[in-house]
């Protein structure tokens, strides 16, 4: 089990509580350097809600041939 997987099996069911962090810690690196690097931080914010957020469970899985 790699240590990517250990991390989401640590954090299923706690998906909301996930955003908040992920939003928390965005507008905190957001503040610290006077938005400008906003589009990096909004992209980031983004792809980790995909993988650990509730991102996760609108994705569908791939269909089995």
């Amino acid at each position: 089990m790699s240590m990517m997987d250990k991390i989401k099996q640590m954090l299923k069911g706690r998906e909301s509580q996930v955003d908040r962090a992920i939003d928390k810690s965005g507008d905190f690196i957001d503040d610290k350097t006077q938005g400008k690097y906003k589009g990096q931080v909004d992209t980031a914010q983004e792809r980790l809600k995909d993988e650990f957020g509730t991102g996760r469970d609108q994705q569908q899985p791939p269909p089995q041939s």
